[in-house]
């Protein structure tokens, strides 16, 4: 008898293990992997010795691009269609990003000035949920959440990515509704928590307008962002008996209208306006659009901003261009008003080869004068570069580019304190500093290569 479960049960195992082999290789039949990111790395030096030094005017959120950056960046992302069946997709995509001093051949990712994040990983359904409209998203998990930004300078106006949930692309007759709940955790800035390990959970939620005609070519924008820091009874209890007054800081909003002109000159342009309260708005930084943890932050924030490319004459000449004023006031004497204009125009040759001249200015009035010599200052940022790329257009990549880039601004670089530099008309922490404390322009030069594919 026992023998004879055991051959009964012999081809039962023999079908358990043969199906569990098939299985896998049946259930990832249709799956197609997508490999997407986006690099850039060079090398680059200093006119008078060292490695190249990157212009950025203190206290501003963003600098000039186009050879001005001093270190090796890049985004490597995994993703696939997992599942397509009667109109309904799930699709999942994940990204990791990689920074580097560019300093040699061999650089630790531990080090200070290197880095390894996760930025992304999170999983899409298209019709997954019965009722809405054909085309509605849901999604969950950490992502990339429809980030605005200007290439030139790399200034994310609007972004409030992080982990979090939401429903997007829903059509509701004129223009798409998209919600989100997004969450991006600090710390408080003025007072220590009592537990080091415990960070304030900064919740916003994200409520968008999208895609609503206005004009032939031309679409509308409107979104409102509140966010507030989330804090346990004990959290509240420690702050309330330390003095710290949240009532205001804690929490703050948003609002944002944008509007998008396609064909425009055979580009296209944007212009947005926005408004934000206490703590939505970030201390230093581009990400303006998230809670930024400190509790004690009061004031305002108003932004006007247009940029855009267009082609002056076809296939041979194009432009990117911006313009940005920002007035940030706010009751600890943090704030500034930042003025920032650009001009990126380009000149092809033919095909693959190009010459690009970038021209940026950025100026800065600080709400105090602390650090800054008691006044404004500003930086005007020029940069010749001979460029070879897949295509013509100033959106186009790969690039391999030879570039030389001149700086000027007024008063010292930078202010000795205590035998390291600190911010005084340049950033202190924007790559190499190898201009000496008292210059008052900068000439570098070097090679890059940008990159970026897929989606």
């Amino acid at each position: 008898m026992r023998d004879s479960r055991q051959f009964t049960r012999r081809p039962l195992l023999a079908a358990l293990i043969g199906a569990s082999c098939v299985m896998p290789a049946l259930a990832h039949a249709d799956i197609n992997p997508n490999f997407f990111g986006y690099a850039r790395s060079g090398i680059g030096s200093t006119a008078g010795g060292g490695s190249q030094t990157c212009f950025k005017a203190a206290g501003a959120p963003a600098k000039y691009r186009l050879g001005n950056e001093c270190e090796t960046y890049a985004e490597l992302g995994l993703g696939a269609n997992l599942f397509d069946q009667q109109g309904t997709t799930f699709d999942f995509a994940s990204r990791v990003a990689y920074v580097t001093s560019q300093s040699n051949d061999d650089e630790s990712l531990k080090d200070n000035d290197n880095n390894i994040a996760l930025r992304e990983m999170f999983v899409t359904g298209t019709n997954a949920v019965s009722g809405l409209p054909e085309g509605s998203t849901l999604w969950a998990g950490k992502r990339f959440y429809k980030r605005h930004d200007i290439h030139m300078n790399d200034f994310y106006y609007w972004d409030v990515s992080g982990p979090g949930v939401g429903i997007s692309d829903i059509d509701v007759g004129t223009g798409k509704l998209n919600l989100a709940w997004v969450r991006s955790s600090g710390s408080a800035e003025s007072e220590g928590l009592p537990d080091e390990d415990q960070r304030l959970s900064n919740d916003t939620v994200d409520v968008r307008w999208t895609d609503i005609p206005t004009n032939p070519g031309g679409s509308l924008q409107l979104g409102v962002d509140y966010g507030r820091a989330s804090m346990p009874e004990w959290q509240e209890d420690y702050y309330d008996d330390t003095g710290v007054d949240y009532d205001e800081g804690d929490k703050g909003w948003m609002g944002t209208i944008e509007h998008t002109q396609s064909n425009w000159f055979g580009g296209s342009n944007t212009v947005a306006l926005q408004y934000a309260t206490d703590g939505i708005i970030t201390s230093d930084g581009n990400a303006v659009g998230r809670a930024t943890g400190s509790l004690e932050q009061e004031g305002d924030m108003w932004r006007i901003l247009d940029s855009g490319h267009v082609w002056l004459m076809p296939d041979k000449l194009d432009l990117l261009y911006t313009a940005i004023y920002e007035d940030k006031n706010m009751d600890d004497d943090s704030g500034r008003k930042w003025f920032s204009a650009g001009v990126r125009p380009v000149y092809y040759w033919n095909d693959i080869m190009s010459t690009a001249v970038e021209l940026g200015y950025d100026h800065i009035e600080p709400q105090s004068g602390v650090g800054y010599d008691d006044g404004d200052h500003h930086i005007t940022k020029l940069t010749l570069a001979q460029q070879w790329s897949a295509g013509r257009g100033a959106m186009v990549r790969p690039t391999i580019r030879l570039f030389a880039t001149y700086a000027k601004w007024n008063g010292d670089a930078y202010q000795d304190a205590e035998g390291y530099r600190q911010a005084h008309a340049l950033d202190a922490n924007s790559g190499p500093n190898n201009v000496d404390f008292n210059d008052t322009d900068g000439l570098t030069f070097g090679a890059q290569m940008e990159v970026w594919w897929g989606s």
